[in-house]
């Protein structure tokens, strides 16, 4: 996501400096359900990528069931009953950051549905306040049902990546400098077309991890169904992520000091519409989307039926 925080309290620093080899790790934080309320807050902001959203504080998203948990689901959508003033605001959505930041970590995220539609954006992601300063890694991220997914790192200058690495993935950029190249960041796509959009979504969705530590950052996405590692399916205590495989996209110490271009950093997980990339004239009508993205957000809310989030669990280990 290309973006920043606003002004948040970061709260605690999490995880510790290891020692490279080292692999193991213990969960600390569980959100399932109703957890996500206490570990994330629905930030009502103006949207930095200027899509054609109208981001709501918790309390609205509640009571509009933008958000919803039971005891074993977490949802998190966009209106799709409304029509829009186009002089008014965007369609109401939402932006949820975590309480608490992380440095050495890795995320588990257990999806069962992602947004799609024309028109949307969806994003899971961590950053720092200020940005760029301290970093953004993109987990999933992809616009108006483009499959697959792209995970991707945005920093500061000189952060490259070699074009050859251990990844499943195909490198589509390899500077992660914000400042150059229109920000693309330095991006790995996936070669799977389940990992993204309606094809993810007809599969039952999968598992996304991504593991950060001083020297690297990997991302692996299992398709539902594909036999991840039986600690990720199972959502156990301990993970040892080297026995879970190549992953999708590696992201390596050798022209990018990881450990300076990354600092503490929330999560985000947020659902945007239009906007500085889905909302590109050219990458909108090119994914065969009907008339401009602005007019399709103002007048066809039933058009944005499925564009939700569905999250089964995500657990932090350090």
């Amino acid at each position: 996501m290309l973006s920043y925080i606003s002004a948040v309290s970061l709260g605690f620093v999490l995880g510790f400096v290891r020692l490279v080899g080292a692999h193991p790790y213990t969960v600390h934080d569980t959100y399932i359900g109703g957890s996500f309320y206490n570990g994330f807050t629905a930030q009502a902001i103006s949207d930095p990528t200027n899509g054609r959203v109208n981001y709501v504080d918790t309390p609205t998203a509640q009571g509009l069931n933008l958000t919803y948990a039971s005891s074993d689901t977490f949802i998190l959508r966009t209106d799709f009953t409304s029509f829009l003033d186009p002089n008014g605001p965007g369609r109401d959505s939402v932006r949820l950051i975590s309480n608490n930041v992380y440095t050495t970590s890795v995320i588990v995220a257990d999806i069962r549905h992602m947004p799609q539609g024309c028109a949307t954006w969806p994003a899971l992601w961590t950053v720092a306040n200020p940005w760029p300063n301290l970093g953004e890694i993109d987990i999933i991220e992809g616009v108006n049902d483009q499959s697959p997914n792209q995970a991707t790192l945005h920093t500061t200058p000189g952060c490259t990546q070699p074009a050859n690495r251990a990844q499943t993935g195909k490198s589509v950029s390899n500077d992660c400098n914000t400042y150059v190249n229109n920000n693309v960041g330095c991006g790995v796509r996936s070669t799977l077309s389940n990992s993204y959009g309606p094809s993810f979504n007809s599969n039952g969705g999968g598992w996304y991890a991504m593991e950060r530590t001083s020297s690297s950052i990997t991302v692996w996405f299992w398709p539902r169904g594909s036999g991840p590692p039986s600690n990720v399916a199972n959502g156990e205590n301990f993970i040892d992520t080297s026995t879970w495989g190549e992953p999708m996209a590696l992201f390596v110490n050798d022209s990018c000091d990881i450990a300076s271009k990354f600092g503490p950093h929330n999560i985000l997980i947020n659902l945007t519409l239009c906007g500085t990339w889905a909302g590109q004239p050219s990458v909108y009508s090119s994914a065969g989307c009907p008339g401009s993205c602005v007019d399709h957000v103002n007048n066809n809310p039933s058009a944005f039926t499925n564009a939700y989030f569905e999250f089964a669990s995500l657990r932090v280990y350090t």
